[in-house]
């Protein structure tokens, strides 16, 4: 088995293509945001990963993502031949306890035995868990309703409804909505939501404050912001900032 660790980090925010590589990787992020879209068989997959979780990416997955700035970054690369077999389908954000973070540490030595290695891998596959929030949104993938994916994704903030987004892409605002429901299982106003929330993680990991998050992702009052935050986090943002803010100072 191969393992790799690795920390960048970078200034300005940053961003690389899409690629894939033939090990399974494990990527964590100890400050900031990342997002990453993964190419599955299901389709298309966005995963925002905040300070103090990771991502799962099973091999050969296409994936590519986005850094705030000032992250730090770091990166464990698992063989397949050695890898469970439950690790090998699907890529899933994962919380990073301080003991998964600590065996990847170890993992990152050059003097450990073949044997040491292998009984620390199989820990790390022991105790890796799901976060309590889901932090992936599935792309729509379906061409009657992949433009107003893409619009929104490019600006989450835009208000506008079903009746408008019809007109839009040529289609009626019942056809959009069934359209949303049938392809990523989700009615268009709790995608719209997720991915609003997906993307106020980023803004807030950058130092952006709760009033000017709210505001650039469409929400008229600051507190249905916070409301819908709360809902999906367990969190408000303003706690959620400050907890990220004094990760950094730590750091």
């Amino acid at each position: 088995m191969t393992s790799l660790f690795t920390g960048v980090d970078p200034a300005p925010p940053t961003s690389w293509e899409p690629h894939s590589h033939p090990a399974h990787e494990l990527v964590w992020v100890h400050d900031g945001t990342m997002t990453s879209l993964v190419t599955t068989a299901d389709g298309d997959r966005i995963f925002t990963v905040p300070a103090g979780h990771g991502i799962w990416i099973p091999a050969t997955l296409t994936h590519s993502g986005t850094l705030t700035s000032g992250v730090t970054l770091f990166g464990t690369l698992f063989s397949p031949e050695r890898t469970p077999a439950g690790f090998g389908g699907d890529p899933a954000v994962v919380a990073m306890t301080p003991v998964l973070e600590s065996l990847l540490t170890h993992l990152g030595r050059t003097d450990l035995t073949p044997d040491a290695r292998a009984r620390a891998e199989a820990v790390v596959f022991d105790v890796m868990e799901p976060p309590t929030t889901r932090l992936e949104l599935p792309l729509p993938g379906d061409p009657r309703i992949d433009g107003v994916a893409r619009a929104l994704l490019d600006n989450p903030g835009d208000s506008r409804g079903l009746e408008a987004w019809g007109r839009e892409v040529g289609c009626s605002a019942r056809t959009v909505a069934r359209a949303f429901q049938e392809s990523t299982g989700l009615s268009f106003g709790r995608w719209r939501q997720a991915l609003r929330i997906q993307h106020s993680l980023s803004l807030l990991g950058a130092g952006r404050g709760v009033d000017e998050t709210a505001g650039s992702l469409g929400y008229a009052q600051t507190s249905t912001f916070i409301a819908a935050f709360r809902r999906v986090m367990g969190t408000t943002p303003g706690r959620y900032a400050a907890t990220t803010a004094s990760r950094r100072t730590a750091s």
